[in-house]
């Protein structure tokens, strides 16, 4: 733990170890994401620094407001009641404690919900690169099997290898729960899958754990899950590609072909009419087309696959 992290503990870690089962899904998201810090911990950092940052933009924000007499920028035009407009002569006042108080839920409330949300994120990005390095895993494990490797020395060298990337990870911590906390295989493969983020990996553990139980022949399963993870991965791979073509037609319509017919069309209604500020062209230039082109980037970016 950081400074930052043991003093938001020692402050709030009593009343953010009462909290543990409204916030059950994000100490699952913490599992998950093999985040090395524990719940209580976690959760004590986000008030803290939410509570700080709240306070802080409130401040900032609350003191530009009086110096700059933001409320008086703001005059009403009509009939209003009378103890309204008794209270006028005070609209400085009651403009800066509303900016402290909106600022501060605002911007604290925010930064509480990043806390929130970041393990999530994490877990996500977890689940995506096991499942893309999950069959070339499997064909490692397959060739360390075949070679007459016991399995627990089998997810021992896995999780020394880098190369495939968080399934070594899952990996890792099998051999951890094997070698540190003298666990057998079979009781760390099902504390293992009950704790990643990939179904495809749960699947794979939960499937070995079967084999060790039963004494079938582990070898032949890997063997079997490698054709099995390969094919999908190869469908998986064929789909993406067909939905990429989709999306590149999609685009050249909509933000190459319409966007110029539009702009030339406005162009010459512009022309007619004598407009010097042709509004609706400005629209599609500097907002339409980079923002339009930015959300295909973004599209494109979530749905491709991890390499």
């Amino acid at each position: 733990m950081n400074s930052i992290e043991r003093l938001a503990f020692r402050l709030l870690g009593p009343y953010a170890g009462k909290k543990r089962d409204k916030y059950a899904d994000l100490r699952n998201s913490l599992l998950t994401a093999r985040m090395k810090v524990p719940f209580e911990v976690y959760l004590s950092t986000a008030y803290f620094v939410s509570g700080i940052v709240g306070i802080l933009s409130a401040l900032v924000l609350g003191l530009f407001t009086w110096i700059l007499n933001i409320p008086g920028m703001f005059q009403y035009q009509g009939a209003v009641p009378e103890f309204i407009f008794s209270l006028s002569q005070y609209s400085l006042i009651i403009g800066t404690v509303l900016a402290v108080i909106i600022s501060f839920a605002v911007i604290g409330g925010g930064t509480f919900v990043v806390y929130l949300l970041y393990p999530g994120f994490v877990s996500g990005n977890r689940k995506r690169n096991i499942d893309a390095n999950l069959p070339y895993a499997i064909n490692y494990i397959t060739a360390m099997s075949t070679a007459g490797i016991p399995p627990a020395e089998i997810f021992r060298q896995l999780g020394n290898s880098p190369i495939y990337g968080q399934a070594a990870t899952e990996a890792r911590f099998i051999a951890l729960e094997i070698d540190l906390y003298g666990k057998d295989l079979t009781d760390a493969l099902r504390l293992v899958s009950s704790t990643t983020p990939s179904y495809r990996m749960k699947e794979f553990l939960q499937g070995s754990m079967g084999c060790i139980s039963s004494g079938s022949n582990l070898t032949d399963y890997f063997r079997t899950k490698a054709e099995q993870y390969a094919l999908e991965n190869r469908q998986t791979q064929k789909l993406f590609l067909e939905t990429l073509g989709l999306i590149a037609e999609s685009y050249v319509t909509a933000m190459v072909a319409g966007p110029l017919f539009l702009i030339i069309l406005q162009s010459i209604m512009s022309i007619l009419s004598n407009q010097s500020q042709p509004i609706f062209l400005y629209i599609i230039i500097y907002l339409v087309i980079p923002f339009g082109s930015i959300m295909f980037v973004i599209l494109i970016s979530s749905m491709t696959p991890e390499t």
